[in-house]
């Protein structure tokens, strides 16, 4: 959905971050056996991608509050709060897992391996650390991922205009 939205004129001038959790997964499949230095990882690698651009808007599959739903300690550790950190994003938007509409349309991958339930489990544990932001807004699962892809489309256009 993201390589999709890199298209769309009124993302013209946003900047997309690559996905982080994914090429780590892929270059190490042993953070699987260590999931707290994985979300400290991800956490470390996503604060430099921002600070590297700088104030432009962007786009991410992740935010540095992701790390805090699996390992509370991330913002001790690394001298934040949760407050802090959602400074740093003028807005969220969670894509609600396609887990929720059943086995059919959830997909799995080489690093997407997680069972319906797990994914659903996971995407709790996002919800209830991003719930907060001053503009958090959920877009849930639809089997039709034209409707899903035109609502998130509408919150940016919003945002942006």
């Amino acid at each position: 959905m993201l390589l999709r939205l890199q298209s769309e004129p009124f993302c013209q001038n946003i900047i997309f971050l690559p996905e982080i959790a994914r090429a780590l997964l892929t270059e190490n499949p042993d953070f699987r056996q260590n999931w707290s230095a994985f979300h400290h990882k991800v956490y470390q690698l996503q604060i430099t991608q921002e600070n590297e651009i700088k104030d432009k808007s962007f786009i991410s599959d992740r935010g540095t509050v992701d790390a805090f739903a699996f390992h509370s300690d991330t913002a001790a550790l690394f001298g934040t709060t949760i407050e802090k950190e959602y400074q740093r994003y003028d807005a969220v938007f969670q894509l609600g897992s396609a887990a929720n509409l059943s086995q059919e349309y959830y997909t799995q991958d080489e690093i997407r391996i997680e069972s319906v339930e797990d994914a659903l489990i996971i995407e709790k544990a996002i919800t209830s650390v991003w719930k907060n932001h001053p503009v958090y807004q959920l877009i849930p699962a639809s089997i039709n991922i034209e409707d899903k892809y035109e609502k998130l489309c509408q919150y940016l256009k919003n945002l942006f205009s």
